[in-house]
């Protein structure tokens, strides 16, 4: 019996999606709708091939999940009998939701209560729901919470030293994103060391346009870099990471800035795009170190929060570190800032091997550091989508 899963990913303007067996892990379908709202909307996928069409001026995620089933599928039609079911990643779920859901009516409304913690992200994922549910209406349905894994923080690592009342009250506190990456990474590392699970202690960097390095003390999170949002935490491609927060009250009073020119201006355009006043491309910035002074800056900044991240995580570990893990976008291919970062941690006895650094990349993964260094680096491919996909299989009873 099969276990294909569809697997989406809704941003606000995009739709990622997989179909994925639970059982082995082999894609059979991948894809991107993008540009979604917009006059250039457009869908890109892999089947038999690579594929790409327009979806229509102003497509959104109905228009692409139609176009999947429509037009995808059906050049496929035993692909499409053999799915199974449709997991949903969905960003926060808040202190409500401690694991993956099968989605019913209350799950529902349980995401969109979350939605004022992640409103670029909750409502994107709601609108991917219910769009699936219409056009799989006799599939069951799972939604996998990147808040999910960080549950296990204890308080000292979640709460803010705000008034208590607003935790209680209001549930103001860190929930971290990242669960799904940071939990297979886990996974992964402690298989690669030949460690149980639950004796792994790593400190894992996922690295994209979004990033957060989190603390995972046998085999659980302990603390994470985002907080309340994804905007707390590092350096990342438009958001600002880690500011004294009243840098928010000067540019309202002493500045004239609004709150929606605020919150847009620190989640937008900040980050490596407001660090080089040109772009959010990681690659930019890598590529013209040293030769531009705003790539130069951009990544030194970059670095020097992360590597501060990953050093005082350490306190959290309880005197063993069985490994730092990049991965992400940013850190499954840039070996140039891993070994910046690797660099300004050298009071660890870490030493970066360039030749392995170098060569994993593009899917190549490994050790990165020298045989004598204390603690290794690794680089390990994340798969958000295999655990979406288990989970889901799991839960509608595969």
């Amino acid at each position: 019996m099969s276990k294909l899963v569809l697997v989406l990913n809704c941003g606000s303007s995009s739709l990622k999606f997989a179909i994925v067996d639970a059982e082995n892990g082999n894609e059979h379908l991948t894809g991107l709708a993008e540009c979604l709202h917009l006059p250039e909307a457009r869908i890109k996928w892999k089947l038999d091939g690579k594929h790409e069409a327009q979806l229509g001026e102003g497509a959104a995620h109905d228009e692409a999940l139609s176009f999947i089933v429509e037009t995808i599928l059906a050049s496929k039609p035993e692909l499409a009998d053999q799915l199974k079911a449709v997991g949903h990643r969905v960003v926060h779920g808040g202190e409500k939701f401690t694991q993956s859901a099968l989605i019913t009516d209350d799950v529902l409304k349980g995401i969109e209560d979350c939605a004022t913690l992640a409103p670029l992200h909750n409502p994107a994922a709601i609108i991917g729901i219910k769009a699936a549910q219409k056009a799989f209406p006799s599939l069951p349905m799972s939604a996998v919470f990147d808040t999910a894994f960080h549950q296990s923080m204890p308080e000292e690592a979640y709460l803010y030293a705000l008034p208590y009342n607003l935790y209680k009250e209001h549930g103001i506190r860190r929930y971290g994103m990242h669960g799904t990456s940071h939990l297979f990474i886990a996974r992964e590392a402690a298989e690669r060391l030949g460690k149980p699970a639950d004796e792994l202690n790593i400190i894992n960097c996922h690295l994209g346009n979004g990033a957060s390095v989190c603390a995972i003390k046998n085999g659980k999170s302990v603390d994470t870099s985002m907080g309340l949002t994804p905007l707390e935490g590092l350096v990342m491609g438009t958001r600002c990471g880690d500011i004294d927060p009243a840098i928010i009250f000067h540019l309202h009073d002493a500045l004239g800035y609004s709150v929606e020119q605020i919150n847009t201006m620190l989640t937008k355009e900040s980050g490596l795009a407001g660090l080089t006043e040109v772009t959010s491309d990681c690659r930019f910035v890598e590529d013209n170190y040293g030769e531009k002074e705003e790539a130069t800056r951009a990544m030194d900044v970059f670095c020097h929060r992360l590597a501060k991240y990953v050093a005082g995580y350490t306190a959290t570990l309880e005197g063993r570190l069985d490994a730092i893990v990049f991965t992400g976008g940013i850190g499954e291919n840039s070996g140039p800032i891993r070994e910046m970062v690797l660099n300004r941690l050298g009071v660890f006895g870490i030493e970066v091997d360039g030749e392995a650094n170098l060569k994993a990349r593009f899917g190549g993964e490994g050790t990165i550091t020298t045989t004598d260094s204390r603690i290794p680096a690794m680089v390990i491919s994340t798969n958000e989508e295999l655990v979406i996909a288990e989970d889901t299989a799991r839960l509608a009873g595969l």
